[in-house]
Formats: structure tokens, C-alpha cells, sequence
């Protein structure tokens, strides 16, 4: 049964639902329409059902030639979705970092990316070494060693992206991404130099947190080391370099059009349309902020609840300047297949 926090509403109600790009969306909820023949996604607790969405993947992957607005109208009704407490939703940006790096430890490059251990998953535990024990040596000689990186600045803001590309010293690029955590909370360093005193909350940036710890290098322990969550990762295939990594729903992510959501709540594969008109970082000047539709195709620790969104902005130092500064309200409207309505 579909949740109460789905209000039913039209195309009409969605600003800016006629101007946007629907092929650029359309392509991205086909890549999930083939992974789905793979491994069905897992349904959501609001209640949209992969049984739902079933039958127009299928439709996707036809492609009979419909316009993707049309198909997208075809199939979905849009239903707007708000936080339990009413209002509006949140949205922030990630990205894939870029790092130089080298496959073995030099004097430069001392920084290890790991792979899951083999006993993360054998211990039994809920929690795992954090990110103290690992740092100061905790899987020293277990050969988990995927890659190595010069600043551990930058290897901490890959874990909290959950990927990266690393340019190797031959030219090669590396993609690694998510493989499992540690088991220990998520706490990110905004938040921790918000309670310290040291940024206000409406300045917390990734670019704000950078420029704070490059001021204070003798208390990037501190910082980092409250955030005990650790993040191993796996090489992934790089294909298509216009894409981004393979994450969640196990589809490379299209910038500017897959978007992470609340894993328990939401199903993979489902369409949002946000509504964010005071977000102006894709593109700067447009008066009407971002109007898109996004495809669920990723998740997050921190992304908890019906309308909280996670932007996927690409690959890079510059999509890294659009995602750090992405944090707004945002109506959340979700294509809810007809057959549940």
C-alpha cells in the first residue's frame, strides 16, 4: 500500500516540467531498466514496489520510440512527497573526486585506500577497528592496499563521497568505489566545527571544511577522528568516462540526472522530479534555480527520510565546486507508476 506521505498531484503542479531535458532522465532509468534483469531492486517501505516498476523497465529497455516526456507521462503520475513534519525537503551534491595517486606507498604517496577485509564480514560485530585504529595502523601488513594518496584530506573526502578516480603515474585511471564501512555512525566535520565554535552553520561548505583544516593541519586529528565510520572500497570498470562510478543500484551514475535517496524508503529505479528554486550551482543565473528529473540510483549514511536527496553533479575538481555548495530546500515530487494510484 502506498504511503499517506504521497499527495497526488499533476504534471501542471511540477515547475518547470515542460522545460526540461526528459531524454537525458530517460536514459538513465533505462540503464537501471538492464541491470533489473541482473537483480530485481529491492522495494521500498512507502510502498512504490518493484512488481510496479516491473513492467515499465520493460517498457525502457523496448524503446519503441515514444518521446521520454511521453513515456515518463505514460507510465508515472506525479505525487508530491514531504518530511514527516511537513515543509519542504533537503538536497546536497556529491561527486567523484580526482586524485593522484600511485599503486605503491613512495615518500610522497603514504595514504592507503584498503579493500574490505576478510573478517569485517566474519566478525560477527556491529562495529568494526573506526577510523582512529585503522589510521594509526590497525591493518598494517594485511595487503588490503588498493592505491595510495599524498593528502589524508583527500582520501577522507573520497570516503565520504564513496568514490573516486585515481590518476595513476602512468596515465592509467583507477575508479574505485564503495565496498562496505566499518559499522561505526557517520559523523561528518561540518558538524563537528559547528559544535566546536569554529564555522558557523549557514558556511559549512566542503570548500569551507578544506580551507578550515589546510588553516589548522595540527588538528586534522582531531577533527577527522571524530568521524570513526571508515569506508572500504573495490576497483570498478570505467568504461564510459562521462559517467560517473557504479554505486548502489549498480548502474554508473549520469551527472546532473541520478540522485541517492533513503534506501529503506525508496525503490531504485524510481523518478523525482526537485524542485529547488534558490539552487542555482548547476546553473548560475538561471532565475527558476534547478527543476529536474532525477533517477534513484544511489543511497548514503546521511540520507534519512522521504524527501532528503543527494545530487549527483559528475566527476572532478569542478563538479567537486558545484556539490559543496549544494545545500537547499527542494520540493521532492515522485513518479508514482499508475497501477499504484
Amino acid at each position: 500500500m502506498l504511503s499517506r506521505l504521497f499527495t497526488p498531484v499533476t504534471y501542471a503542479d511540477c515547475p518547470g516540467w515542460p522545460e526540461d531535458d526528459h531524454a537525458a532522465a530517460f536514459a538513465a532509468f533505462r540503464r537501471s531498466s538492464f541491470r533489473v534483469l541482473e537483480k530485481p531492486y529491492r522495494s521500498g517501505a512507502l510502498g512504490i514496489t518493484f512488481e510496479a516498476l516491473a513492467p515499465i523497465f520493460t517498457a525502457a529497455r523496448a524503446d519503441n520510440g515514444k518521446a521520454p516526456r511521453d513515456f515518463f507521462e505514460t507510465y508515472f503520475l506525479p505525487c508530491l512527497i514531504q518530511p514527516e513534519n511537513g515543509g519542504k525537503g533537503f538536497v546536497t551534491g556529491f561527486y567523484e573526486p580526482e586524485i593522484t595517486a600511485s599503486p605503491v606507498k613512495t615518500g610522497r604517496f603514504r595514504v592507503p585506500f584498503y579493500r574490505e577485509p576478510d573478517d569485517l564480514a566474519k566478525s560477527g560485530a556491529t562495529e568494526y577497528h573506526d577510523r582512529r585504529a585503522i589510521e594509526t595502523g590497525a591493518l598494517d601488513g594485511h595487503n588490503l592496499e588498493i592505491a595510495y594518496v599524498e593528502h589524508r584530506v583527500d582520501a577522507f573526502f573520497a570516503h565520504v563521497q564513496g568514490a573516486a578516480r585515481l590518476n595513476m603515474p602512468d596515465g592509467a585511471v583507477k575508479r574505485i568505489t564503495y565496498a562496505a564501512k566499518s559499522g561505526h555512525p557517520f559523523t561528518g566535520p561540518g558538524r563537528t566545527l559547528v559544535e566546536l565554535g569554529e564555522l558557523p552553520e549557514r558556511q559549512v561548505t566542503m570548500q569551507s571544511i578544506r580551507a578550515w583544516l589546510a588553516r589548522n593541519p595540527h588538528r586534522i586529528d582531531e577533527i577527522l577522528w571524530r568521524n570513526r565510520s571508515y569506508i572500504f572500497f573495490r576497483e570498478a570498470p570505467g568504461e564510459e568516462p562521462e559517467l560517473g562510478p557504479i554505486a548502489a543500484a549498480k548502474v554508473p551514475l549520469t551527472p546532473g540526472r541520478s540522485i541517492a535517496v533513503d534506501r529503506l524508503l525508496h525503490t531504485f529505479g524510481t523518478p523525482f522530479f526537485i524542485d529547488a528554486s534558490d539552487l542555482g550551482a548547476f546553473e548560475p543565473g538561471n532565475p527558476t534555480g534547478f527543476r529536474r528529473l532525477m533517477i534513484a540510483q544511489d543511497t548514503g549514511s546521511a540520507i534519512i527520510g522521504p524527501a532528503r536527496g543527494d545530487l549527483f553533479t559528475g566527476s572532478g575538481d569542478a563538479a567537486g565546486e558545484i556539490a559543496g555548495v549544494i545545500r537547499n530546500q527542494a520540493d521532492f515530487y515522485v513518479l508514482v507508476p499508475r497501477a499504484l494510484l
